[in-house]
């Protein structure tokens, strides 16, 4: 319950920021391409930490380092709201506060992925995966909506609530307990602390799960630009981009319950690509629509397919990588995610600064729907993958 609670406040916290600190940098340039360099603030020190990362959560206590990264985040994110209650908040001072949030994360998102087996029986992982998606959707509802309401009163209470969020989740992460011991403490070698890749470049059904989210996301990053298409698309404001941020979330939340009650037991592979394809659809509906409502749906959409995927992908990777080797591998799918994800807003960025933002929007959905049919091909391990409970060939 504690690690639950902690991964909800966590992810609350950064939700807010992410809103607020997108709403700031438009409101204060305009400018597409500097939405991008906010994707790409929070990218670069994951790429530079990331080998680090998985090296130290398999020889460290995994809670201390998630707890450290925390606190962190929690006084950035205290410091942004002193400067914007004292108006003393550059464009540049925003980018460094995101970096070391960027930072803080690269750290903390691979640790609590590896620490989370150590807290469930094995059998059970699939479910606390689940579990703890869902978590993190709950916060994706709440957080972007709050974000978006509370910027009404200045952009220092979104960031004051998001950075007390982020430190009563330390709080709580220093109350969890392990079901099974901590891994075994080896000494740290060149060949261990890239060990991570090779295991992962071994074993296809592993790499294509990881390489799928990375393109597919890469490029179907419309998310990135929420705050456009709330401005100068929709017409709305900063409680429209609160909405818009939160849609994904409802969505997956609700397939979250859907699987809780309806689970995959059969061909989850192709269930997979499937939720990818689809994925990929409902960006270029996203991207095409002038209705706030039908946009809503679309980022629903999107948000239930990328729900299955997650599921399907996490539960593939842990439940074929051996404990010790989960921090290091925990730490690659991170890079890849951080990859898909703010390289994929800095991406977004730089094509929307080219062509607009719809173009950009419809090009990178149709670009996730090529991935999808080009991995099933590619991978055929990923796409014979069939349960959830058990080992496939990896």
């Amino acid at each position: 319950m504690a690690f639950w609670v902690a991964r909800v406040l966590s992810a609350l916290a950064f939700q807010i920021a992410g809103v607020v600190v997108g709403w700031m940098v438009y409101e204060k340039t305009a400018d597409a391409y500097y939405l991008g360099y906010v994707g790409l603030c929070q990218f670069l020190p994951m790429v530079l930490l990331t080998f680090v990362v998985g090296t130290l959560a398999d020889r460290i206590d995994r809670r201390r380092i998630v707890i450290v990264c925390q606190s962190v985040a929690g006084l950035a994110l205290a410091l942004l709201a002193i400067g914007a209650a004292t108006d003393t908040l550059s464009v540049g001072g925003i980018f460094v506060a995101v970096a070391v949030l960027g930072g803080a994360r690269a750290f903390e998102h691979p640790t609590q992925t590896a620490l989370l087996p150590g807290l469930v029986p094995e059998h059970l992982l699939h479910r606390a995966i689940a579990m703890a998606t869902s978590a993190m959707q709950t916060a994706t509802i709440i957080g972007p909506a709050l974000g978006g309401v509370l910027y009404v009163l200045g952009a220092r209470a979104p960031l004051a609530i998001a950075a007390l969020s982020y430190l009563f989740a330390a709080a709580a992460m220093t109350t969890v307990r392990l079901e099974r011991p901590a891994p075994r403490r080896d000494p740290v070698t060149l060949s261990s602390v890239f060990s991570g890749v090779g295991f992962v470049w071994s074993r296809p059904l592993i790499l294509g799960a990881l390489s799928l989210d990375l393109f597919a996301v890469l490029l179907g990053g419309a998310t990135a630009l929420l705050p456009i298409f709330a401005a100068d698309v929709l017409h709305t404001g900063p409680w429209g981009l609160g909405l818009l941020r939160s849609a994904p979330a409802v969505g997956a939340i609700g397939m979250a319950l859907l699987l809780a009650h309806v689970p995959m037991k059969k061909n989850v592979g192709l269930k997979m690509f499937a939720a990818v394809a689809t994925f990929g659809l409902a960006t270029v509906v996203f991207s095409a629509s002038t209705n706030l409502y039908l946009s809503l749906v679309a980022l629903a959409v999107m948000g239930a397919s990328d729900n299955v995927s997650v599921v399907v992908r996490q539960s593939l990777v842990q439940l074929n990588t051996p404990d010790e080797m989960r921090g290091r591998v925990s730490a690659v799918n991170s890079l890849f995610i951080g990859t898909s994800n703010q390289l994929g807003e800095f991406e977004s960025g730089m094509t929307a600064g080219l062509m607009g933002a719809v173009p950009a929007g419809i090009l990178g959905g149709v670009g996730t729907i090529l991935v999808a049919l080009s991995w099933m091909w590619l991978f055929p391990a990923l796409r014979k993958a069939d349960t959830l409970t058990g080992k496939n060939r990896a």
